[in-house]
């Protein structure tokens, strides 16, 4: 009898969903890393990863306070909630 093993590496994980930012516009040397439950801030100038990490965090505010979660949510909506989240 043949039978066929699936790998653990071809089934899902229990993992939740992330934001990942990354900044490119760093000169000064600095390695900037941010790391939250649910986001990853990584790179950039120090202006640059500061509006990155506010964008996020408020991004999850306002998931929460709809009651939505990053893997349920409309990649369309989230789009527009991250667009509204970045500070002037």
């Amino acid at each position: 009898m043949n039978r066929l093993k699936k790998s653990t590496s071809n089934q899902q994980k229990n993992t939740p969903a992330q934001l990942i930012g990354v900044g490119l516009d760093h000169k000064d040397g600095h390695k900037r890393i941010t790391k939250a439950e649910r986001f990853t801030i990584v790179g950039g100038s120090q202006e640059t990863h500061e509006r990155m990490t506010e964008t996020v965090v408020k991004t999850f505010e306002t998931l929460d306070r709809k009651g939505k979660s990053l893997d349920k949510i409309d990649p369309h909506q989230l789009k527009d909630i991250i667009k509204d989240s970045i500070p002037e």
